[in-house]
This record gives structure tokens, C-alpha cells and sequence, in this order.
């Protein structure tokens, strides 16, 4: 049957629909409850890059800004409020689509400070520390898939802390993430959890995997080169899929399942266009597949919703020409693990700056507020 919306047939297709921004605009003007109720939003993703732009760009969060001054508090304890007041807001909107999918959607990530991805008890303290003041059911905390994340990983699932394991670039690292989540299971089950509580999502970045390995093709120059342009990052995350696939099918995750657990779901980040000799909605329509989430900008929302052309299906059978891609661009010379552990560690500290620069800006406004 021909489904016109294409939001509509992304979602018949498997596909969860999540929303990669938030701020107390969105939530005092309703603008996300809309999203949520007229175009198939059924999660919200943020990150530090998403707060600092949110928090200096608007006034909306003066009075609150002007309390935390008077308390004194430090600047820290500030920027966790400022966050997990938005982040609990947004949970809340998001609650009846929880309630309706037995907590499958309806989902609001924070992150733990990106400074802390290197080091694992601080990841675990601060990710309890904003479990226990979002105090939410649909609360996921992100953190980063850096190598000193993984144990962070594995402690919290234990403990029934819902966890989008963020910033993953490399088909290596996907598997030790799978590992950290099976782990994390297993300990919670022998401790006698009830693991059918808890959720948790894995986020592969895609287009920032185009960028680099184009830029590196570009430098080629050569025809072979030419028609790899593009290719990289849905080769990458399909094959990313099969990963997935591949431990639903192992032993160790029939017998977590057989006692209740929910599998750990894909989730394609960074899926705005960046070049513009490439489709907008090429990163949504080229990666649909069953019980994967997609998270996008509103902009790529929106153009997937006017002219996204949505396949029932466009993973499964193209593992065999993904890894192809990667073979050839290995021919070339383009090296996957140099680039993908760039990525990893670019992106941290990407997140870091932007966590420095809100610091920043917020010192000074604390300051100001008083005066």
C-alpha cells in the first residue's frame, strides 16, 4: 500500500523518529509537543554543542540563570541545572509516548560533561548524578564510546541506568560497545534486576564519516576516487546493522532475551547533509531498516517530510557492496581506522570546546545577573 507521508512510511518502516535538538524555546512556546503530536517525533537527542547554542541564544533562560547566581552556586552545578531542567521539561512531553510503547520511544537524552569521557568513575558518578536529577523513566544519559566509557558503559546498564552510548564512528569500537551492553545485562540479571526495565540505544555518526573520507578523495583527484565520493558513511553504517544482527544472533543475547531484555537499537546521528551535492534526506532514506532510530535536525526532518522518498527496507542485502566500498577505498590508500579513530577523538573534544565556551559565556552571565 502507497503511503503518502513519508514520515508515516519511515515509521511503518521500522524507523523511530527522534528529534536531534532541544531548548526551553521548544518547550515554552510547544513547539516540540507539535513535532511530537503532528510529525512523528517520538524521542529527543541533545549534546553540548545543542546546549551552548540553546543557552547563549536566548533570553529564555534568564530568571533561571538569575536564581543560580543568587544561590551562589558554582559553575558546574549551573550548567547541570540550566540542562536537566530542559532535559526533565522534555521527558515529560515525551512521557505518553513512553507509556504507549512500554518504554521503547518517548525517549530525552542528556550527556555526561564530555570532559569526564576519559575517565571512567566520573563518567559513572556524573551519569548517576543526572539519573537522579532528571528522575525521569524516559531519561537515556549519553556517553561517549571512548575507550574509558566502555566500562562506564557496562557499570550503569548494571545498575538499570538507561544508556545511549554516543560519538561511535568505528565498526571496532561497535563491537565493544555490544560487548559493554551484553556485560552491563549480565551483571544486572545476576543481581537480580528486572533487565526487561532497561533500555538502551547505540549512536553511529554518519555524515561527519563522508566529510573526512571525501575531503581525502578529493585530494586524490582521480576518476577511482571520484566515484567513491558519498559512499563511506551508509557503507559504514550499514555494515554497522549487520553487527547488530549478528549478536541478535548469538548465545549470549538468547539467553538475556529469554529472561526479558530489550536489545540495544541502532541509532543514525549526525544525519544533516553537509554537502550540498548530496540529496538532504539521503542519510534517513538510505539507511532504513526495522528497529533502528534515526535522529535528525529539524531541517532534515522537514525535508524528509516534503519530498523523502522512503523504502520499505534499504539495509538488508547490501552488506556485501558495503564492504566493498571499504575494500576499495583501502586500494586507494584511505585508511578506516585512522580516520574513524580521529572522528572519535575530534568529536570529544568538539563536544569539550563547546562545553568550555558555554562555561564561559555562563560565568559571565551569572556575573552580569547579579549587577
Amino acid at each position: 500500500m502507497l503511503v503518502s507521508n513519508p514520515l508515516t512510511a519511515l515509521t511503518q518502516a521500522g524507523v523511530s523518529i527522534w528529534l536531534d535538538d532541544l531548548s526551553r524555546g521548544r518547550l515554552t512556546d510547544d513547539s516540540l509537543a507539535r513535532l511530537v503530536r503532528d510529525q512523528h517525533v517520538t524521542g529527543v537527542t541533545t549534546n553540548p554543542a545543542i546546549f551552548a547554542k540553546a543557552i547563549t541564544g536566548s533570553d529564555t533562560y534568564t530568571d533561571q540563570i538569575r536564581r543560580l547566581a543568587l544561590r551562589r552556586v558554582d559553575l558546574d552545578t549551573a550548567l547541570r541545572e540550566l540542562a536537566t531542567y530542559d532535559v526533565r521539561w522534555a521527558c515529560d512531553v515525551l512521557r505518553p509516548v513512553y507509556d504507549a510503547t512500554h518504554g521503547v520511544d518517548g525517549r530525552v537524552s542528556i550527556e555526561v560533561d564530555p570532559r569526564l569521557a576519559h575517565d571512567t568513575d566520573r563518567t559513572v558518578a556524573e551519569a548517576h548524578a543526572l539519573w537522579w536529577l532528571v528522575d525521569r523513566p524516559n531519561l537515556f544519559v549519553k556517553i561517549p564510546a571512548a575507550k574509558q566509557g566502555l566500562p562506564a558503559i557496562t557499570a550503569c546498564l548494571a545498575e538499570g541506568i538507561d544508556i545511549n552510548v554516543t560519538l561511535m564512528f568505528s565498526l571496532h569500537r561497535y563491537r565493544q560497545v555490544i560487548e559493554a551492553f551484553l556485560d552491563g545485562l549480565e551483571l544486572a540479571h545476576a543481581n537480580g534486576r528486572d533487565i526487561a526495565r532497561i533500555h538502551s540505544v547505540a549512536s553511529f555518526f554518519v555524515s561527519r564519516v563522508d566529510i573526512a573520507v571525501d575531503q581525502r578523495l578529493d585530494k586524490l583527484g582521480t576518476d577511482q576516487a571520484a566515484a567513491l565520493r558519498g559512499a563511506a558513511a551508509i557503507a559504514n553504517a550499514r555494515l554497522a546493522y549487520q553487527l547488530h544482527e549478528q549478536y541478535l544472533d548469538g548465545d549470549r543475547w538468547r539467553a538475556l532475551a529469554r529472561a526479558g531484555a530489550r536489545p540495544q537499537r541502532p541509532l543514525w546521528a549526525s544525519t544533516g547533509v553537509k554537502d550540498p551535492r548530496y540529496d538532504d534526506t539521503r542519510y534517513v532514506t538510505e539507511l532504513v531498516a526495522p528497529g533502528v532510530v534515526n535522529t535528525m535536525p529539524e531541517t532534515t526532518l522537514h525535508a524528509v517530510a516534503d519530498h523523502g522518498h522512503i523504502p520499505r527496507d534499504s539495509i538488508h542485502g547490501t552488506y556485501p557492496q558495503a564492504r566493498q566500498v571499504l575494500d576499495e577505498l583501502a586500494v586507494l590508500g584511505i585508511d578506516y581506522d585512522e580516520i574513524v579513530t580521529t572522528l572519535e577523538d575530534d568529536g570529544v573534544a568538539k563536544f569539550d570546546a563547546s562545553w568550555d565556551h558555554l562555561a564561559t559565556e555562563l560565568s559571565t552571565t551569572l556575573t552580569a545577573s547579579l549587577q
